[in-house]
């Protein structure tokens, strides 16, 4: 490092930016290095040379700046404190398109740590120059001038309302169907990070008439852009009813289920949650997207994800599915998804919060699923704490139905339901009482254990009549 320093003021120019490329390599491999940078009071001479030298020396040194800022918010912080951030700003006017790429990478790794250095980036005057940056020719800086953009607005409401006011929604949205992927999905970032804040700002994204040309995104061959679109519909779709109502009616949750029957892993996680969020909404759109065959591709999720994250998320979007009504507890009851609920529920090798969510997805679902087949196996699987809402279930159903009182006997149902053991007074012994209630004392005392040794005994004790 200090033999380099001096190198930075040579006379010969292609030594100069040598010795800032060198810099700029070290100060990259890691904190360390980039730390000693720093100690070794390198940015000032920098930081002077990128207003004063020629595009290949900017470039270099933009590069060290940007190598420096990655690693922690303490070294982007020095690098703010030297001056730098005016000087990139002005490189976002330079001429040459090489440099205004470089200034706004360097820009983009200092926003992107917290508020505060996204803050110090828009004080300095970057955003405008930056929309202005996405609608050079060149692809290169499009893209690093989209992410910067999408690593400013990420953090706050304020900060993704300067890139609104900057004019940035009606470009970004403009290059959506643009052929170039990684471009692309820079894009879908960007106006992500913008509409996930609040209403306002998503429904700002949504009238740069984003509908229904995103969609074409999610039958994209590029794996980032699919999930990135997806991540786009869930962050519009989450805020409000009327949302969503939107993206259904713009055929987005069809749109969503397609693209998460084609690819696995994480590129399905943001498609998964999305229907999850449209069917909290309300029961309309719960239904929508049962319509839209969401339960069987999400039971599929659930039992072939290898990864406990998506199958939480699965399982957390199944439970908003089904709380709605009986209707909808039956939609998501028939793909036989509650058995798998149970089975990850109880796993010692699930996570915690794949357990917590299977727990509620089930309980939300049994609390208003009168679909009696699909609860009978529980009867003999489920712990004591989902057993009573099983049994509650069956308490709220027999009393009203003649052929499932007939069905519950044959089954063996009547039968298992005296063999529980329940508190006395507890809301677990009602449900059973009111169970009872619906059959006549000798059958009920038919199926419960011990009858056939009380027989038994009475023949014992029985004395023949003999002529």
């Amino acid at each position: 490092m200090s033999l380099l320093r001096p190198l930075l003021l040579d006379v010969v120019p292609t030594i100069q930016q040598t010795a800032a490329l060198a810099l700029g390599r070290l100060a990259n491999y890691n904190d360390d290095l980039a730390e000693a940078v720093v100690k070794g009071d390198i940015l000032p001479q920098l930081v002077y040379s990128l207003a004063e030298q020629n595009r290949f020396y900017k470039k270099a040194a933009a590069f060290v700046l940007r190598a420096v800022g990655k690693h922690s918010p303490q070294l982007a912080q020095a690098i703010v404190d030297c001056g730098a951030l005016d000087t990139l700003v002005i490189c976002l006017e330079d001429f040459d398109p090489g440099v205004k790429e470089a200034a706004a990478w360097a820009l983009g790794y200092i926003a992107r740590h917290n508020a505060e250095l996204s803050q110090a980036v828009v004080d300095a005057g970057a955003v405008p120059l930056l929309v202005l940056c996405i609608q050079e020719p060149e692809i290169a800086l499009k893209r690093i001038a989209a992410s910067t953009l999408s690593d400013t607005a990420k953090h706050s409401p304020e900060l993704a309302q300067t890139v609104v006011d900057a004019g940035a929604v009606a470009h970004l949205a403009q290059m959506i169907l643009n052929p170039d992927a990684k471009l692309k999905h820079q894009v879908l970032s960007a106006l992500s990070q913008i509409a996930k804040h609040s209403v306002d700002l998503a429904e700002m994204v949504v009238e740069a008439e984003i509908f229904p040309v995103v969609l074409t995104c999610l039958k994209d061959k590029d794996e980032y852009v699919k999930k990135n679109a997806c991540t786009l519909i869930r962050e519009i779709a989450k805020h409000t009813p009327e949302l969503s109502q939107l993206v259904v009616n713009a055929g987005g949750v069809a749109a969503v289920i397609d693209c998460i029957g084609s690819c696995k892993g994480n590129t399905r996680l943001p498609g998964i949650m999305m229907l999850g969020y449209v069917a909290a909404h309300s029961e309309n759109l719960a239904m929508a997207v049962i319509i839209s065959k969401a339960v069987p591709q999400l039971s599929v999720c659930l039992s072939e994800e290898p990864e406990d994250h998506i199958k939480a998320a699965a399982a957390w979007a199944l439970g908003q599915i089904g709380r709605h009504t009986p209707e909808h507890a039956r939609a998501v009851a028939v793909t036989n998804t509650l058995p798998v609920l149970l089975s990850l529920y109880m796993s010692t090798e699930s996570s915690e919060d794949l357990q917590v969510k299977s727990k509620k997805a089930i309980k939300n679902i049994l609390q208003k699923c009168t679909y009696l087949p699909a609860l009978e196996p529980f009867l003999y699987d489920a712990p004591p704490n989902i057993l009573k809402h099983v049994v509650g279930q069956f308490s709220k159903v027999l009393p009203h139905d003649s052929k499932a009182r007939r069905l519950f006997v044959t089954s063996g149902g009547l039968k298992k339901v005296q063999e529980i053991k329940a508190e006395p007074g507890s809301l677990l012994q009602d449900y059973i009482n009111s169970i009872n209630n619906c059959y006549p004392e000798e059958i009920v005392r038919y199926y419960s254990p011990g009858y056939s040794d009380t027989l038994l005994q009475r023949v014992d004790s029985y004395q023949p009549l003999i002529n």
